[in-house]
């Protein structure tokens, strides 16, 4: 079983908090646990909500009804009451409310411990008493989260879960809660695995201008600086940022930058410059949706083609869209080996959903295991930095190896001096496009989740994949023939792998499920020669997909 459980109120709130608090406290008793947020681009106001799922199974997605909604806002409980499950209860942040139990978090929290800033505990003890669950597990991570605070911080948070659970067991009894379940207890947000990712993997350098939703790894990593060795720099500008990543690659740094839609537009001169350059440059790329500004704190896959066809001119890149935490750690890591493979820029492509979700899974391993980053440390004497060679990688010597590494954004000669002789010119672009026929080999299949042979194929690629696994496993149970294929690399394609994958002649229905209402993944698939016209489940609201979501419409 599951329950969903829904704090919402205004930003500034504490809504995080409460919501981190719990999901940590669940994960720590061995709960499967699945959270998601919505909020509004404002420091203050508006209505926010953070989901905390809970279950004795894995989860993979969100829900659209509560069970347990803590509302902390007038607006909250009038515009949220709505969207709950028939059983539901709702407490609220106040002295009283029709149809909900009124606990004055905020009001309790000044009066008892000194400050509204620790209605969080409250709001969390009352939660746990109407669950039912020990408590002592929600007060064993207060005494962890505050203890650096000193032990009068720590016990007036304590004081408060238990004043929030007494006040709530006073007036209603327990809701039925799923069972602890052995579940991972390590939890880690989408930022999180690729920050963690990124800097184990040996990255030295990285350069950004903050934008929700990239922002997360950038800081992650900016935690870690002095512990692993990284260097790093908030840019003035996205164009300085890409740059300064071309510049560090070039001396032998692996580097990224982050970044999200508008910040991405800002550094196409400086990506196509990394594909001149023939520099590993590592982009990772947070989708929200656009246009323009759009709405900057909200979910999308909007970005697929523009990541494609980004930068001018034809150079090649792998662009690589994780689906899970677990992906996120993993492809982060392929996507810096990848560019230093071929020395050419990869682009990772995560977004607000997946940058944001926080669930548990097996400990992520943080041990530094650089990456191989393919330089030639003794060249020969007579070393040229873009020596033709069959599969268009040149030996990569860094400055001061001893010879001269020469690089220029115009077309050059392979001594990386400029040329204007067409047929050099025409010589070094066929060398560097050579390099898709390696990467094409290697490319990563799409990965299928489901029966062979399936009626009913869903397709879908990044952070579409949890929602879209859940309604798979929902819709099997309920005797559907269908399955999922899902996209982890996006470009480039071993077409005839994906087109065996697909067997559109054989299957009754393809549903491609997209956060954009285009159906550029279609569109990709359309493009590299796999003939099919799948029906297009897209959005654009800035949400999520939800498991229920599909599956309605896999029955419709």
């Amino acid at each position: 079983m599951d329950l969903n459980i829904r704090i919402a109120g205004e930003a500034g709130q504490g809504i995080q908090t409460t919501g981190d608090l719990l999901v940590d406290a669940f994960a720590s008793m061995g709960l499967y646990v699945f959270s998601t947020q919505s909020y509004m681009s404002r420091i203050r106001g508006g209505l926010n909500w953070y989901d905390v799922r809970i279950s004795d199974e894995r989860i993979t997605s969100g829900r659209e009804r509560a069970d347990l909604l803590v509302a902390l806002s007038e607006e909250a409980l009038e515009t949220l009451r709505t969207v709950v499950t028939e059983d539901a209860v709702i407490l609220f942040d106040g002295d009283e409310a029709e149809g909900a139990l009124a606990i004055n978090f905020t009001k309790i929290a000044k009066d008892e411990g000194g400050a509204e800033v620790m209605a969080n505990a409250v709001a969390a003890g009352a939660v746990f008493a109407l669950l039912c669950y020990d408590l002592e597990s929600l007060t064993s991570l207060l005494d962890e989260a505050f203890h650096k605070k000193g032990q009068e911080v720590v016990d007036t948070n304590i004081a408060l879960a238990r004043r929030g659970a007494e006040l709530a067991t006073r007036h209603q009894g327990c809701i039925t809660a799923p069972e602890p379940a052995g579940a991972p207890r390590s939890v880690y947000n989408g930022s999180e695995a690729v920050g963690i990712s990124a800097a184990a993997s040996g990255v030295k350098f990285v350069s950004s201008y903050p934008m929700t939703p990239s922002t997360g790894v950038f800081t992650h990593l900016a935690q870690v600086a002095d512990e692993y060795g990284i260097v790093v720099e908030q840019a003035e500008d996205e164009i300085a940022a890409i740059n300064m990543v071309c510049g560090a690659t070039y001396a032998g740094v692996p580097a990224m930058t982050t970044t999200s839609g508008g910040g991405f537009a800002l550094m196409n001169e400086g990506l196509s410059l990394a594909g001149m350059l023939e520099l590993p440059a590592v982009i990772m790329l947070a989708q929200r949706p656009g246009p323009a500004t759009g709405l900057p704190t909200r979910t999308a896959q909007q970005d697929l083609l523009f990541a494609l066809h980004g930068g001018h001119g034809e150079f090649p890149r792998a662009i690589f869209a994780p689906g899970s935490l677990e992906q996120a750690y993993g492809l982060t890591r392929r996507a810096l080996q990848t560019a230093h493979n071929w020395q050419t820029p990869v682009i990772l492509m995560i977004d607000q959903f997946l940058a944001d979700l926080r669930m548990n899974i097996d400990p992520l391993d943080a041990t530094p295991q650089p990456i191989d980053r393919k330089l030639v440390y003794q060249p020969d004497p007579d070393y040229v930095r873009y020596a033709v060679t069959d599969s268009g990688v040149s030996p990569r010597a860094i400055p001061g190896a001893g010879v001269f590494v020469v690089a220029d954004s115009d077309e050059h000669t392979e001594d990386g001096h400029i040329t204007e002789d067409l047929e050099q010119a025409v010589r070094l672009q066929d060398k560097r496009l050579r390099k898709l026929e390696g990467m094409v080999a290697e490319a990563l299949e799409p990965r299928l989740h489901g029966p062979q042979g399936a009626e009913v194929l869903l397709l879908c690629w990044g952070s579409t994949w949890g929602p879209c696994r859940e309604a798979v496993d929902l819709l099997i149970e309920q005797g559907v023939s269908v399955a999922m294929l899902h996209f982890a690399q996006l470009w480039p394609l071993d077409v005839e792998k994906v087109r065996a994958a697909i067997k559109a002649d054989a299957r009754g229905r393809i549903i491609c499920v997209e956060g954009n209402t285009t159906g550029q993944l279609a569109t990709v698939l359309r493009c590299a020669g796999i003939d099919m016209h799948p029906q297009i489940m897209g959005r654009s609201d800035g949400l999520p997909f939800l498991a229920e979501e599909i599956v309605a419409e896999v029955a419709s």
